[in-house]
Order: structure tokens, then sequence, then C-alpha cells
């Protein structure tokens, strides 16, 4: 099969001044216009800085734009109803004419959002788990019943369904348990904060889980997020950056080999080692002052993009 080789982004750090709606309306009408391929949202339940919550900015990009895909990166799963969150993804999906592409996640694992959802931290991975079982089912069965260890469900029917059928699962998380769970219960893997070699691997873990599960998760359904910031040489880039990286997230050494700071060809390195690793999807992230985002879109989709999809 011919693989298809796309770029997305996710808003940078946002705007704490007053000017954030004009912003997003900009910075949206930027990526529908341009090669941009989707847009994509990350989920804090709660944060000191701006963050657009994914739902509720997922359906409006859906009524502003025509062509662009969006999707979460990633939902929360243990927040959730999986019923309310199928209903959700697929109304959007249906009213966006099929440009829905939805990611979920465990989250963080940070007690504070946990207790704030009134759900208990320490059994986040097997709600995911069930919840991405309720999905799929709610997604494609005409009566949903299902009894499990969080949730019951009696006959329940969603509809209108998802424009997309089968509507694919994307699962975040870098961890040997985000790539089981990709590979025995969902239809792509889209880690952060993973190193190319480390990618590679989690590549191969992820389809060998899929095959023992008896099941396959197509080869062009692999993607990685990568931090960016464009600027003449890589120290400037990587000052302008620091700000805005999640110290907690990310060690020094791999962020020196999963994020890209400095001219536009060290970008395209990158992306060229994750490929190799089999990555095809790859969601970008400017780390950059909120001032200086669309700038930093613009070189994106000017010099980068238009080669890259064309492989």
């Amino acid at each position: 099969m011919r693989i298809k080789y796309r770029i997305g982004v996710m808003p940078g750090p946002w705007t704490t001044n007053g000017d954030g709606v004009d912003l997003f309306w900009r910075f949206i009408d930027l990526c529908e216009r341009t090669d941009i391929d989707s847009v994509w949202f990350s989920e804090r339940l709660t944060s000191p800085l701006p963050v657009l919550e994914p739902m509720t900015t997922m359906a409006a990009v859906a009524a502003r734009t025509q062509r662009l895909k969006f999707g979460p990166s990633v939902l929360i799963a243990p927040f959730r109803s999986p019923v309310l969150l199928a209903r959700e993804l697929a109304m959007i999906d249906y009213l966006s004419n099929g440009r829905m592409l939805p990611a979920v996640g465990v989250g963080a694992e940070q007690d504070r959002e946990f207790r704030a959802a009134g759900i208990p931290v320490k059994e986040r991975g097997r709600r995911t788990d069930e919840t991405i079982r309720i999905l799929r089912r709610c997604w494609s069965d005409d009566e949903v019943t299902f009894d499990g260890e969080f949730f019951q469900l009696e006959r329940v029917t969603v509809l209108p369904r998802p424009r997309q059928q089968p509507f694919p699962l994307w699962i975040g998380g870098n961890t040997e348990v985000a790539m089981r769970r990709a590979g025995q219960l969902g239809d792509g893997w889209i880690p952060s904060f993973i190193t190319p070699d480390a990618f590679a691997a989690g590549v191969g873990k992820t389809q060998a889980f899929a095959v023992g599960a008896g099941r396959e998760v197509p080869v062009d359904h692999f993607g990685v997020l990568i931090y960016f910031g464009f600027a003449a040489d890589r120290a400037t880039a990587r000052a302008a950056a620091m700000p805005f990286i999640p110290r907690n997230r990310v060690d020094d050494a791999t962020l020196e080999q999963c994020a890209a700071f400095g001219p536009p060809d060290v970008l395209v390195e990158r992306l060229d080692a994750y490929v190799r690793g089999g990555a095809s999807k790859f969601i970008l992230r400017p780390m950059v002052p909120a001032d200086a985002m669309l700038g930093q879109l613009a070189r994106l989709a000017e010099e980068v993009i238009p080669a890259f999809h064309a492989r």
C-alpha cells in the first residue's frame, strides 16, 4: 500500500492576554487555507495557563472549516462517561462529514486532577480499557449491552453514527502498557516525548501485541507528537522554547532527540528519523511565545509540509 505522510499541528503555549479568541480563529484560518492536514488539542482538567478544552474546540473547528481534520491529543478517557463520549465524538464526525480523528489515553498520573474528576487515579488504566471497548461497540452495533467493572449498559443505541465506518481510534502514551492497549484495542498509536529509536521499538511491540490478539494495526496508523521551534540556529530556538517545555514530562537527553529546534532542515531530519522507525502521521507543536506562533506555522506550511506530503 502507498503510505500517506501527513503533518498536523497543535497550538503552542496559549496567550494569557485578552486576544485569545481572535488568535484562535486566525490559527484555524491559517491551517484551513494551507496544506496543514489537521489540528490537535491537548486536554487538561486544570492548569495555571490557558488550555483550550478539546471537545468544544473541535466542534467550533468543524463549523468554521470545510477541509481541515481535527483531533484530541489526547482525550483523558477515565474522566468521561463512555456513552456520552461516544455520542459527542460521533456527532462531531457526522456534522463535519468525517473529519474527526479520535484519540484517547489514560492521562498523566496527577492525583489532583483525578480527584477533581471524582475518579481514583489507580483505576485510570482499567477504566480506559473499558471505555475503549464501549466506544467501539457504540459506533458499530445497533444495541450495546455491557456488564463491566465500572460501566453497565442495557440496550444502548448511539445515533447518528460517525460518518467514518469503521471509526478509527488512536491511542496515546509512550509506555509499554499504552503499546499493548493500542495493539489489542486501538487502531493507531501516537506517543509523545519518545526518541526515534524508542518509537521504532514501540511500533514493533504494538504490532506484536496486535498479532497476539488476532488483529492488526494498519502500518500507516503510527505517528508521534514533536515539539519544534524555528530560528537561525539551534541555541536560539532552544532558548525560546525552554520556558514552555513541561520539565516533569521529559529529561534533557530525551528532549534533545525528540524535539526539533533550529532551521527547518533540523525538523526535516527529525521527521526522517521517525519515518525510518515507522511513523507517517505527525503532530507538530511550536514552542514559542503565543505572538510568534502563527509565523512559525506559516513557515512550517511553506517550507516543510509541501515536500513532506508529496512523498
